[in-house]
């Protein structure tokens, strides 16, 4: 394996890791605190709709 294949392999495996851990990062924190975001503003919306019919 000369350096040409070498250093492809290299960038290669920088961006697949990259790719790797930016995943990782989405589904255990991005994701979850937009869905609890999402749930918490319905829920507070559906409360000031509830205080306003009264």
């Amino acid at each position: 394996m000369d350096l040409s294949q070498f250093s492809g392999f290299l960038v290669f495996l920088t961006i697949f890791t990259m790719g790797f851990w930016l995943m990782i990062f989405l589904l255990t924190f991005v994701i979850p605190y937009w869905l609890f975001g999402s749930a918490m503003e319905a829920w507070k919306h559906r409360k000031q709709n509830k205080v306003a019919k009264k």
